[in-house]
């Protein structure tokens, strides 16, 4: 055999084999090689004795006839050798052996050696059954050579594809794992079980057609083993009657003898795979198979209908690739992809495409949109919108030249009530999916103009984050609307989707409802408004009147001054608070946004240019009462403000804050000509008066403090100074006893002789009269006036003494004992006033 060729003379040479069974006489026995070309090395024959046998199926019969050797499978095979070389074998069946024992079979084998292929690139299968095969060792000891490799005519195309179809249900499931296969070593063994051995042939026909040139060249393969277990080779072909390996997880077993497999295979590319050869379209695969989109784009072209993940593979690889594809072919690739029932025409067999199917169209329009002429791109357009609208995909952005007139119409009346109901969807985020929608239902003309209103209502909600409040009134105390502490009050800015921007740009109708929505929120939630809308881009300008709230609420920062903001809001309001009271508290809440509140003079101004009845209808009148009831107790125009707002809204205060505000009117009052007498009964009569209604603490503290400097501030009534004693009002005594300790009394003491006279007097005066005044007082008598005695001079002392002589009531003799050095104050206790008997609070 040495010298001789399979296959092209001007190609590679290819050693040949022989090995066979057949006996040649009773003394030679058993599987031998008949004839070796000079060209194989010993090592691949001991490999491809291992590799060249034949075992019959375990049904044959013994003893066949001529007619029953024609049904023996042929081991059609292509084997991996360990030097990486290949060896393409037929094995058949020859008869019996001469002695009448099991049948004997020929296989002839050529080899290949690494990295060489078949003469032209010829596929190892598509050899099978070629007439150079031959079933006997040549006669002469060696082979004419020949000069080509006639392919099997049993594997053209017009054997294949209705051998495919037949299979129609089991060709997705084979190709994704040999896919899985062909990639990977690693991923198993793939056995393909048929009555015949011719059809196995045509199943690797079938994956050497699908897979890559390469990957094909590679793939090993039998057409039949009677063990599967004993092959290494990635496709094994088999009968039923062969051991079987479905329980070995280690095969992929395609049993074509039984039930057709159930279930979708997940595996785009295989499914795509299967349609082809199913189309009778095996030409489709001369380019790169294993790439999918553009086999999925090829098949759409030629009119073969995908699975939707097929489809979206095709449209996004499309996408890309639009600038380098042909506008013919992006043409046919358009009429694949539009080819089916358009989904929003109601067709029973329309099916809606898979949420990525709709984002690869849609992004396929994008690119394509103007690049071609409406005629080609209007069917994709109406399917984009139509599968948008009906299967909750993203809505397109599309031009007025998007559509034909006829795509326009259809699916204006078709798509219009999808279309309102997803407006009116509450479920969806107005901003959203409803906004996208009314822009589609615009260009389609379709009138939505009753859902307007609510849709507006929906976005002003959404904008501000809060449900729309109602005003306040009466005497509820307004809550503070939430916002972030900026210079001048000013909120931050947050603006508005762009979405929603463009939409107010262009649709007059949707920019006028959502303008009037804002602005009724703007009445009871202007903060709120304003902190959302400040540098959002509202296009007010567009509208040359009305929206007072919300014109006010987008106002740029104004000056610094209050007084000033809130006169500057109201000429931008552009409506008189007289007209309209609802402007006076915008404005309010946006000078004072949150528990901000104007000052006393602040407020009186607002209250006296207004007016009360403006106030009371613009429900700011709580606002202004807040501001008197919560202002600092340093605040000194509060007291004459209370003043106003009693004698403004007389009729109109709850008891507990008209008792504050009476209380504030009071602290006004002392050190003036109408203080009148009984200044701490009038104070504790009026903290006690409303137990249901306390008087806020910031109002305690004020009446308190003024109580205490009106009592320090010279010689103290005694009948007042006796009313504190038998207060045991223990924060009246705490406020007392501060302010006592207050750098401004420390001053007097050390300078006015007479101040330290009077304050003896004060501090040593009703002993006994309750536990908390003699705690007070005995604490100033040690911690204040003491250190400050001290500390006079010589001459000062004289006046103090002089000074206690003249009150008489042994105040001399009880200020020295006090003031002797080591006396500690032990006297001090003891110390009384004539003529008035110390008294228990409970005697």
């Amino acid at each position: 055999m040495a010298g001789r060729e399979f296959g092209h003379r001007e190609g590679p040479v290819l050693a040949q084999l022989h090995y066979t069974s057949a006996p040649s006489g009773p003394e030679v026995l058993g599987p031998r090689f008949t004839a070796v070309g000079a060209e194989v090395p010993p090592g691949v024959l001991r490999e491809a004795e291992r590799l060249l046998g034949y075992e019959p199926p375990p049904d044959s019969p013994r003893q066949p006839d001529a007619e029953q050797l024609k049904r023996f499978p042929t081991v059609f095979s292509f084997s991996e050798l360990a030097d990486g070389g290949r060896l393409l074998s037929r094995s058949v069946c020859t008869g019996t052996d001469w002695a009448g024992g099991p049948v004997s079979f020929h296989t002839h084998a050529v080899l290949l050696p690494a990295g060489t292929r078949l003469p032209d690139g010829v596929l190892p299968i598509s050899t099978w059954e070629s007439p150079r095969w031959a079933e006997s060792t040549p006669p002469d000891g060696g082979p004419d050579p020949v000069d080509r490799v006639e392919p099997s005519g049993l594997l053209r195309k017009e054997a294949l594809v209705p051998f495919a179809v037949s299979r129609t249900g089991r060709l997705a499931a084979f190709f994704a794992d040999l896919r899985a296969v062909a990639a990977d070593p690693g991923a198993g063994q793939i056995v393909v079980v048929e009555h015949d051995s011719a059809d196995v042939a045509r199943w690797i026909a079938l994956a050497c057609t699908v897979l890559p040139r390469e990957q094909a060249h590679r793939l090993t393969f039998t057409t039949y083993t009677h063990d599967p277990r004993q092959t290494r080779r990635q496709l094994i072909g088999a009968l039923p009657s062969s051991e079987p390996v479905a329980d070995d997880e280690r095969y992929r077993v395609h049993n074509c003898t039984g039930r057709q497999p159930s279930g979708p295979v997940t595996d785009t590319w295989a499914e795509v795979c299967a349609r082809v050869w199913r189309a009778g379209r095996p030409d489709l695969f001369h380019n790169d198979p294993e790439d999918l989109g553009p086999l999925a784009v090829s098949a759409l072209v030629a009119g073969i209908d995908l699975r939707t993940d097929a489809r979206a593979a095709a449209a996004s690889w499309a996408a890309e690739q639009v600038d380098a594809l042909p506008d013919d072919r992006l043409t046919a690739l358009v009429a694949g992809l539009c080819g089916g029932p358009v989904p929003h025409l109601g067709s029973p067999s329309a099916t809606l495409p898979g949420a990525a199917e709709q984002v690869a169209l849609a992004a396929l329009l994008a690119r394509l949109d103007g690049r071609v002429t409406a005629a080609v791109s209007a069917p994709l357009a109406a399917r984009v919108l139509a599968s948008a609208v009906l299967a909750h995909g993203p809505v397109p952005v599309l031009r007025a030249g998007s559509l034909t007139a006829r795509a326009h119409d259809d699916l204006a009346r078709d798509l219009a009530p999808s279309l309102r109901a997803g407006i009116a969807d509450t479920h969806e985020p107005a901003v959203g999916r409803p906004l996208a929608l009314l822009r589609a239902a615009d260009l389609l003309d379709v009138d939505c103009q009753d859902q307007l209103p609510e849709l507006a209502e929906r976005l002003a909600r959404e904008l501000v984050g809060a449900s729309a409040a109602s005003s306040p009134g009466g005497d509820t105390k307004p809550s503070p609307e939430p916002t972030e502490s900026r210079p001048g009050g000013e909120p931050p800015a947050v603006g508005c989707p762009p979405g929603l921007l463009d939409a107010v740009h262009t649709h007059p109708g949707l920019r006028v409802a959502l303008f009037g929505s804002l602005d009724t929120l703007a009445v009871a939630e202007p903060a709120s408004v304003a902190r959302v809308l400040k540098g959002s881009g509202l296009p007010l300008d567009l509208q040359q009147s009305g929206f007072p709230h919300l014109r006010m609420c987008v106002t740029p920062a104004g000056p610094d001054d209050p007084l000033d903001r809130f006169h500057g809001l109201l000429r931008t309001a552009g409506v008189s608070p007289h007209a309209d009271p609802t402007v006076l508290r915008t404005a309010f809440r946006l000078t004072w946004p949150g528990a901000e509140l104007p000052t006393g003079r602040e407020a009186a101004l607002l209250l006296t240019e207004l007016g009360s009845d403006t106030h009371r209808t613009a429900g700011t009148r709580e606002l202004l009462i807040e501001a008197a009831l919560a202002a600092p107790p340093d605040d000194p125009d509060i007291p004459a403000f209370a003043t106003d707002l009693l004698r403004c809204f007389t009729t109109e205060l709850g008891p507990g804050r008209r008792t504050a505000l009476l209380l504030l009117e009071f602290t006004g009052l002392l050190g003036t000509g109408g203080e009148g007498e009984e200044w701490v009964g009038r104070v504790l009569e009026l903290m006690t008066g409303t137990a249901t209604d306390p008087i806020p603490d910031a109002v305690a503290e004020r009446a308190f403090q003024a109580l205490a400097a009106r009592l320090l501030a010279g010689t103290a009534p005694e009948n007042e100074l006796y009313a504190l004693a038998r207060s045991a009002e223990p924060r009246l005594l705490a406020v007392y006893e501060r302010t006592a300790r207050s750098e401004r009394v420390g001053n007097r003491l050390r300078t006015e002789p007479t101040y330290v006279v009077a304050r003896f007097c004060d501090w040593s005066a009703f002993p006994g009269t309750y536990p908390a005044w003699d705690e007070t007082r005995t604490s100033l008598l040690t911690k204040v006036l003491r250190p400050a005695v001290r500390a006079l001079s010589a001459a000062d002392q004289g006046v103090v003494e002089t000074a206690l002589d003249h009150a008489g009531r042994n105040k001399l003799e009880a200020f020295r004992a006090w003031n002797r050095p080591g006396a500690l104050g032990r006297l001090a206790g003891r110390l009384s006033g004539r003529g008035r008997r110390a008294e228990h609070p409970g005697a």
